[in-house]
């Protein structure tokens, strides 16, 4: 599998006709927040409310959607379409992928945390607009992913942003890692 991922601009004008909320996620989304490149990216995920899955495709016509799960990749209607919530966008006429695109749980204009459904907040609280109209993922929700994996990559994200985070934002990370992830090693560092 090779990755070509667009940039952020990139994504944005092409999913400009798309009404429903969606955002830049992962690593690219804290460095939108902060207004700098901080690393190499090798890919480019952004979500979107699930119900809201086809107005991506309709934006990005010709290309291949494709689930991911499990280091697999199954077509849009298998089974594991309904297993996974990772779905990459291939160019068919080179194989590159250029997007990874998560559909997310929600309750009408309300995020679901697919980690645990009790942690909820309205879309217009966790995404925020580059001055360029990019919209990204608040920072303390990305965190709450990173701190699955904890790879090198995800703890060198984790270092740049808590000295940034407002005490707002680090409450919320705390109690919320705290819910899904008791005893995680960041817990510590994020303390007040």
């Amino acid at each position: 599998m090779i990755w070509d991922a667009w940039p952020p601009a990139e994504v944005a004008r092409r999913l400009a006709k798309v009404r429903s909320p969606w955002y830049v996620a992962g690593g690219w989304a804290l460095d939108l927040w902060r207004g700098e490149n901080t690393r190499p990216h090798e890919d480019i995920e952004i979500a979107v409310p699930a119900a809201a899955f086809g107005e991506i495709r309709a934006a990005l016509p010709g290309f291949v959607f494709e689930v991911a799960g499990d280091g697999e990749l199954w077509p849009l209607n298998s089974p594991a379409f309904h297993e996974h919530h990772q779905t990459w966008v291939r160019a068919p006429e080179t194989g590159r992928y250029h997007l990874d695109v998560f559909r997310e749980p929600h309750d009408g204009d309300v995020w679901i945390c697919r980690r645990d459904p009790g942690i909820r907040r309205p879309y217009r609280d966790i995404i925020r607009h580059t001055a360029a109209g990019v919209p990204y993922l608040v920072p303390e929700i990305v965190l709450l992913f990173k701190a699955k994996a904890v790879r090198p990559k995800d703890q060198a994200d984790f270092d740049a942003t808590l000295p940034r985070l407002d005490p707002g934002r680090r409450a919320w990370l705390y109690a919320a890692l705290t819910r899904i992830a008791p005893g995680h090693l960041w817990l510590h560092r994020i303390e007040l």
